[in-house]
């Protein structure tokens, strides 16, 4: 018994702040020694420091320029990139269909379920963050119709609505000849165009001419933390992630303004309703009929009536609040590479204007121009929304997967199961050898 109690006594007096800092540190030390040999990628080229920890990827998110990164390792070092002790970039676009095909037996990763809201104390995965993909095609099933180019056509007039709005407001200015952010009021217009297709009603972006309820903040204050902590996505569970953060602050769920504004836009078109038929989050919908009319939250609804198994209120709130947070601000992102590389390339915007000029003039556009006009009589048009997704995609991250069972061969190389990997859009479209002189607005193309 003494001996046991001298060893306790030893032991406890050896486990002062500096040693279990310096054991710390040793750990880290080894762990990263781990990861920089990992088997299997090794060998593989790109930035020394990488290949020991997430730290190196995380601060190149967070410095605003890991598009330009990618691009620039990968013209150094060729279709294979070490970016991450387990993580490797691919720029060979024929790659695409082996790790993104269906049933290609490529998995995500942890990064995507960070963007997820919690409903009725669970946290509920969208279809983009969802790693199941049995739960993925479930999901799916009632909602795909909703994004289908026919349905989204019959929304055409809504759409119209708000660019005759945005041109209003912006004639305003024109009128005045006062400078205005362009790009900024094309968010407020990508916003509205959100609305209407979600809802049957505008945002109120357009109309305010500025930020409604702090929500483009939000959303980039979201897509900040998404980015560069789905980095080292552990990291999350001892951040927004961690279990304990509900109990210890009950009215955590609240922060989430993305929710909130969904829930708020929904009430809005319920109407002038009680109290208590208002959805209130962690709620259920208390009416019995939706005004039909074309926008996803009416057809989802009826959806839920005529069958609440394969529809539920969590459902919809997923659903809607995806669009939300994913739709304003990717497509923003797309109209302003397009709008900028036109002023940018003034040869470029008056080949563009002759264009829809000689169309209009020949009777062949209605205004606003329809979908079907522009595929059908503006060719130049279509290569300069092409040229402008290309040169300027709306993400600039990784699309990781994990490879499968058995590893992989990936541009002749073998690369080890489990091993992180993905392409970034803006490496492949950056491709000198898939499009040359990659760094010019080239509609021609």
């Amino acid at each position: 018994m003494a001996n046991t109690s001298e060893i306790f006594r030893t032991y406890v007096r050896y486990l002062t702040p500096l040693n279990l800092a310096l054991f710390a540190v040793s750990i880290f030390i080894l762990h990263s020694i781990r990861n920089k040999f990992r088997r299997g990628l090794r060998t593989l080229p790109g930035p020394t420091l990488a290949a020991y920890s997430g730290l190196w990827r995380y601060l190149d998110v967070r410095s605003g320029q890991a598009h330009k990164t990618a691009i620039n390792l990968h013209r150094k070092h060729g279709s294979l990139v070490r970016i991450g002790p387990n993580h490797v970039s691919i720029s060979d676009p024929r790659e695409i269909k082996k790790i993104y095909g269906l049933k290609s037996g490529y998995t995500k990763t942890a990064f995507y379920p960070i963007q997820s809201i919690t409903w009725k104390g669970k946290v509920e995965v969208n279809l983009f963050g969802t790693r199941d993909e049995d739960y993925h095609r479930e999901l799916k099933k009632p909602v795909a119709n909703a994004f289908s180019l026919t349905t989204l056509l019959t929304n055409e007039p809504a759409v119209d609505s708000c660019t005759n709005l945005l041109i209003e407001k912006l004639s305003a200015y024109a009128d005045a000849s006062t400078p205005v952010d362009f790009g900024e009021w094309l968010q407020f217009y990508t916003f509205d165009v959100v609305g209407e297709i979600t809802f049957a009603k505008k945002l109120g972006f357009l109309e305010k001419g500025g930020d409604v309820d702090g929500m483009i903040q939000a959303i980039e204050d979201l897509l900040v933390y998404a980015s560069s902590i789905g980095q080292v996505p552990v990291w999350h569970n001892f951040l927004m992630g961690n279990p304990l953060l509900p109990i210890l602050f009950p009215s955590m769920e609240g922060w989430n303004k993305v929710l909130t504004f969904t829930l708020k836009a929904v009430n809005a078109v319920i109407g002038n309703v009680d109290e208590d038929s208002k959805l209130k989050k962690d709620g259920e919908f208390n009416i019995e009929s939706l005004d039909k009319q074309g926008d996803m939250l009416s057809k989802w609804f009826a959806v839920k009536l005529a069958n609440p198994e394969k529809m539920s209120t969590r459902d919809i709130v997923v659903h809607l609040s995806t669009n939300v947070f994913a739709g304003s601000d990717t497509t923003a992102i797309a109209l302003r590479a397009v709008f900028y590389n036109l002023l940018k390339n003034p040869a470029k915007m008056q080949k563009l204007v002759k264009e829809i000029d000689d169309a209009a003039a020949a009777g062949l556009l209605s205004s606003p121009i329809s979908f079907k006009d522009s595929t059908k009589n503006l060719p130049y048009m279509q290569a300069v929304l092409k040229e402008g997704l290309r040169i300027h995609p709306s993400v600039g991250l990784l699309l990781e997967r994990h490879v499968p069972a058995g590893g992989a061969v990936i541009c002749g190389k073998p690369i080890p199961e489990g091993t992180i990997v993905g392409i970034n859009a803006w490496v492949t479209q950056h491709d000198p050898e898939v499009f040359p002189n990659p760094d010019q607005f080239e509609p021609e193309r």
